[in-house]
């Protein structure tokens, strides 16, 4: 507590407690290769703004497949973070490329659960935070805020992002069953839990009307501070002389199955409406490179795909800038979900294309941002009529951008403003 000096040498508080959070995040730099990481690190940034100081249980670093130092900058100075020991048993315990089911249920990160429950423990008794988070989509993160809720009595806030057990995901029916008994636990048992999309909150609220006042939506976002490092004004063309779409991420094969893209791009070609040098589209970072340089020979289009490696950050987003335009890829069994990059498309201010199903909350965010640039992901059909408008709407300048007051409200900040209140909340 804050405190000033009275004229009669007295001590009188002013401004607010600051409480504490102890957030169980697996993504987290130096951890390379995933947007998941922007959103614990932006809740950290932004947390102590609304009140609540963060301290953050991760892993060691080696127990991620990449790393890189460009984001270890971003966290606050001070911000306390214990990195407890966790293997990687795919990379780690596998003996001749293989290893007992067991030891990667729920995920690979099964080992992190025994240090990461008692390395939280000693935080709770050092530090004594107001309250627990954990986030998905590593499931042991919930199990180790399960773990320490039970231990401490702190109100814990279950962070799914997205939904868990699905319909045939996981595939491996034990998986799944563990997944599912994870899910039940924290729906039922924290205070609140969140979910980055209306979809697939509703779809909680379904499966566990008892536990429907409970879960709540806080998206994903943006960070201006990060836009505010790299400079629209040095656009440079990606491909001069040539319209370059950017897919920035990975693509997954069943979640983002480009196949139809490609089938699209042959039709356009063979039609006439398609040449080398008309348009170029760059896959940043996309991990399955093999899948896309097989579709491009498989589909005689090699001519317009380039397949670029991992950058920085704010490369990342410098590119988005330079971009003709930006591009989309969601499949219709992702429709409770929205891809966490959206949100930074949407601030570049580039001309965006969303191959998505026009049901799924991925169009539902465009369209209530001004962008109707929508074609079915598995319909090549579809891809066809709406690509030659869509460069010529580029070419002149005349394709739809998303709305200022739809960017402002997709900020890191706002977003973690909503969480402060979920913490506050968890409390009463």
């Amino acid at each position: 507590m804050h405190a000033h000096i009275l004229q009669d040498g007295g001590y009188q508080p002013f401004m607010h407690i600051m409480r504490r959070v102890l957030m169980i995040a697996y993504h987290f730099p130096p951890m390379a290769g995933s947007s998941g990481i922007q959103r614990t690190l932006r809740f950290v940034q932004h947390l102590p703004s609304f009140g609540w100081e963060p301290l953050v249980l991760t892993v060691a670093p080696q127990a991620y497949e990449r790393t890189s130092p460009d984001l270890l900058g971003d966290i606050p100075a001070g911000v306390i973070v214990t990195r407890a020991f966790a293997l990687d048993t795919a990379r780690h315990l596998a003996i001749g490329g293989r290893y007992a089911g067991w030891m990667a249920r729920p995920d690979r990160w099964r080992s992190w659960q025994f240090a990461g429950v008692w390395a939280g423990m000693q935080m709770i008794k050092r530090y004594r935070p107001d309250a627990l988070w954990s986030t998905y989509p590593i499931a042991t993160a919930h199990m180790i805020g399960s773990a320490l809720h039970r231990r401490s009595g702190l109100p814990w806030v279950a962070d799914f992002r997205d939904p868990m057990a699905q319909e045939g995901y996981p595939a491996d029916p034990l998986t799944w069953q563990s997944f599912k008994a994870i899910e039940t636990d924290a729906v039922r048992n924290a205070r609140f839990s969140t979910f980055t999309t209306p979809g697939a909150a509703e779809e909680y609220r379904r499966r566990y009307p008892g536990s429907r006042e409970r879960i709540a939506v806080i998206e994903n976002g943006y960070d201006e501070e990060s836009f505010a490092t790299v400079s629209a004004a040095a656009r440079q063309p990606l491909v001069p002389g040539t319209i370059t779409l950017l897919h920035s991420g990975v693509v997954y094969p069943q979640e983002r199955d480009p196949t139809n893209l490609f089938v699209a791009l042959r039709r356009l070609v063979d039609l006439g409406q398609l040449k080398p040098g008309d348009l170029k589209i760059r896959f940043r970072a996309a991990v399955h490179d093999d899948l896309l340089t097989g579709l491009a020979r498989q589909h005689a289009v090699e001519d317009y795909i380039e397949l670029c490696p991992a950058i920085s950050y704010r490369e990342a987003l410098q590119e988005m800038l330079c971009a003709d335009a930006l591009l989309v890829i969601q499949a219709a069994n992702c429709n409770a979900q929205i891809p966490a990059k959206i949100y930074e498309y949407l601030r570049a201010g580039r001309p965006i294309i969303a191959l998505t199903d026009p049901a799924g909350d991925t169009a539902g965010v465009l369209r209530a941002s001004g962008i109707d640039t929508v074609a079915r992901l598995d319909s090549a059909e579809e891809i066809v009529a709406l690509l030659p408008g869509f460069m010529d709407a580029v070419r002149c300048g005349q394709a739809p951008l998303a709305d200022a007051p739809s960017v402002a409200a997709a900020s890191r900040r706002g977003r973690a403003e909503s969480l402060a209140e979920l913490f506050s909340r968890s409390m009463d």
